[in-house]
């Protein structure tokens, strides 16, 4: 098994397993790889330092005596978390989508017009500023296909 660091034209940064890189060159040819974050189809290798199991030293918590051992991801990637892609999916899964009438509804909840309940949905930045200007509290979540996959 190869495990591979990938990044996407974006830049964003992340693992794929492979069986070998004739599987990768592949898969990316058919254009089967895709950014977990935001979908991009556009994936590259980037060079990464191989994970050397040390022995005993290293199975007993001590870290590795030698430089260059472990892989790291630069500082300037942003990672997710995975608490904070579980929050997002609960959210998701605990709200009502109601599309393109964000807005009016959320309005509608406010003025008791319909019934209070959590809803989702896409709004202009306008009907957003309106709606926090108005009292009505909003909050953006992003759309990334990585919140549609399970976690690992």
């Amino acid at each position: 098994m190869k495990v591979l660091d990938l990044a996407c034209a974006q830049g964003h940064v992340f693992e794929g397993w492979f069986g070998s890189d004739g599987d990768f060159l592949q898969q990316q040819d058919q254009g089967l790889i895709e950014c977990p974050l935001c979908g991009n189809h556009q994936v590259e290798k980037r060079l990464s330092a191989p994970r050397l199991n040390l022995g005993k030293a290293e199975a007993q918590g001590q870290p590795a005596s030698h430089p260059g051992t472990t892989r790291q991801q630069p500082a300037d990637v942003p990672s997710v978390p995975a608490a904070w892609l579980q929050a997002m999916r609960e959210a998701i899964a605990h709200s009502e989508d109601v599309g393109s009438r964000f807005a009016e509804e959320a309005r509608r909840i406010h003025e008791g017009e319909a019934p209070a309940r959590p809803i989702r949905g896409q709004s202009t930045v306008g009907d957003a500023v309106a709606l926090l200007e108005d009292g009505i509290e909003v909050m953006p979540l992003p759309d990334l296909p990585i919140l549609k996959q399970p976690l690992q």
